[in-house]
């Protein structure tokens, strides 16, 4: 592997990584279990997904979130 390449392949994982903490391939990741467990279901676009992990956290019953 050349220079060049090992760099893509680091850049690449460390994107990955990110991605993953920051939360952003969690629509990805319930999209494919909806698929996976109901493939009739009919799934949310990304915003209504947003907008649906949103309400989830504002829940008054889960107690105080800082985040």
């Amino acid at each position: 592997m050349t220079g060049a390449a090992s760099l893509a392949a680091a850049g690449r994982k460390v994107w990955w990584y990110v991605r993953e903490v920051i939360g952003d391939t969690a629509y990805e990741r319930y999209v494919e279990h909806l698929r996976t467990h109901d493939p009739e279901a009919q799934a949310p676009t990304r915003r209504e997904f947003e907008r649906m992990r949103m309400d989830a956290g504002d829940d008054p019953r889960k107690g105080f979130r800082c985040c």
